[in-house]
């Protein structure tokens, strides 16, 4: 009978549990968490701060007998070291728990910028149910808040806290807002767009002090001084592997893995914010740390760990946000890649409207990549371009002429390969 342990009860850690009891009904499964919560989801945080859900709306299983029900053992403590030689994981409650198989699924912790007054009461990340639970007794209609951030993360924080009616003011030491997935010109319409809304956006800034008191005074790059009654710090999230450092186990920016989500040593797994995988678009191994790829690795490794040969498709690159009602979209490369090519079409909007934005990418005749704001009619094309690489022919020239003939493109050119036999049907629905 084999020990499976699973480090981390986020969704990769429980639905690794959960596929590996479907697989191997006798089996041992301990899964190790280190908060006192039951399992749930980081990404409901902001939907708990809107307030559109309770802290039981956050579970990633309602039933409180799940686990018990499917015989895997809870244990909540911190992971402290992994013993590859003695097969034995080390945790912060004094415990040596020994594994057959084990899988690393420990997620991604927030950045702490090193900046003066970060231990000042009313500074929170806004990443445990703990964090939400004071920023919700502090984020009261017209409360001053100051956001470091505005990433990804940021932004889906950002749009909670304008719905709980408080005077927000943004910081992002970027030259852009959500620069990691968004272009000069993108970026520059959100930050617009925010400003129609009501948001303070400094960017180009950084928070060099916070003054602790009541109110906080937060000195910034730009000379102004931000008083606030609440900061909260979004700045961006790293891989939380720092317990494998002398473990053998070989980590990049996350921790390797191969096709099977298998990492330098055998018998031990990767999978979610922690684990490096190859990306079949971009021909290299990224941490991409969104949701369904946590879901989807999960399975992989669970099926592996209990002996299917099952390998990982790739790595999905998508990101789709709505800040404050602004749709935005990022895909592939979409900076572009060396030698190809790219078309961009923008429309600022007036008046304060939302304007629209497109931008594609191009290398030979496949969509690398793609940037879109205001654009929603074809996100789902969009993926379906990228991430089936699909060869256009003469119908890249059609798009470079005109980017917003992305359906017929698609229809067109993927059905030709074979790759949507449905889309003659669908078109004449």
């Amino acid at each position: 009978m084999t020990h499976h342990v699973i480090l981390g009860a986020g969704p990769a850690g429980v639905i690794a549990a959960e596929t590996i009891r479907k697989q191997a009904p006798h089996d041992t499964i301990t899964l190790v968490g280190d908060e006192a919560e039951p399992p749930y989801s980081r990404m409901a945080i902001p939907y708990l701060l809107m307030g559109n859900i309770d802290e039981r709306g956050t579970y990633l299983r309602k039933n409180p007998a799940h686990f018990r029900d499917l015989k895997v053992n809870q244990i909540q403590a911190r992971v402290k070291s992994v013993d590859i030689a003695l097969k034995s994981v080390a945790l912060d409650n004094g415990q040596a728990v020994p594994y057959d198989r084990l899988l690393i699924a420990t997620g991604s912790c927030p950045v702490r910028p090193p900046i003066p007054g970060m231990d000042s009461a009313g500074v929170y990340p806004c990443w445990t149910l703990q964090d939400a639970r004071h920023i919700m007794a502090l984020a009261r209609p017209g409360a001053r808040v100051l956001q470091m951030g505005a990433g990804f993360i940021g932004c889906i924080i950002m749009e909670a806290l304008m719905q709980r009616g408080v005077q927000l003011s943004v910081v992002e030491m970027g030259d852009r807002m959500v620069p990691r997935m968004m272009g000069a010109m993108a970026g520059g319409m959100i930050r617009d767009w925010c400003e129609t809304q009501g948001v303070q956006v400094f960017i180009g800034t950084r928070v060099e002090a916070i003054e602790p008191g009541t109110p906080l005074k937060v000195r910034l790059s730009g000379g102004q001084t931000v008083e606030a009654d609440l900061v909260i710090s979004a700045t961006g999230v790293k891989p939380n592997i720092g317990f494998l450092e002398h473990s053998g186990i070989t980590c990049l920016q996350g921790v390797l893995t191969d096709e099977h989500l298998q990492t330098s040593v055998p018998g031990i797994y990767a999978a979610g914010d922690c684990a490096e995988a190859f990306d079949k678009v971009s021909g290299k191994t990224i941490v991409s740390a969104i949701q369904p790829n946590a879901a989807e690795q999960a399975r992989v490794a669970a099926l592996n760990m209990v002996g299917q040969q099952v390998e990982l498709n790739g790595v999905t690159q998508i990101n789709v946000l709505d800040t404050l009602g602004l749709i935005s979209t990022s895909f592939g490369n979409w900076e572009g890649v060396p030698g190809g090519e790219q078309v961009v079409l923008t429309d600022r909007g007036a008046d304060g409207g939302k304007g629209r934005h497109l931008s594609l990418q191009f290398k030979d005749d496949v969509m690398v990549g793609c940037n879109s704001v205001g654009w929603t009619e074809h996100v789902g094309v969009m993926r379906g371009l990228v991430e089936g690489a699909v060869h256009l022919g003469p119908w890249k020239e059609v798009l470079k002429q005109d980017p917003t003939k992305l359906m017929e493109a698609y229809l067109a050119s993927a059905q030709a390969q074979g790759q949507w036999s449905g889309a003659a049907d669908e078109r004449r629905r």
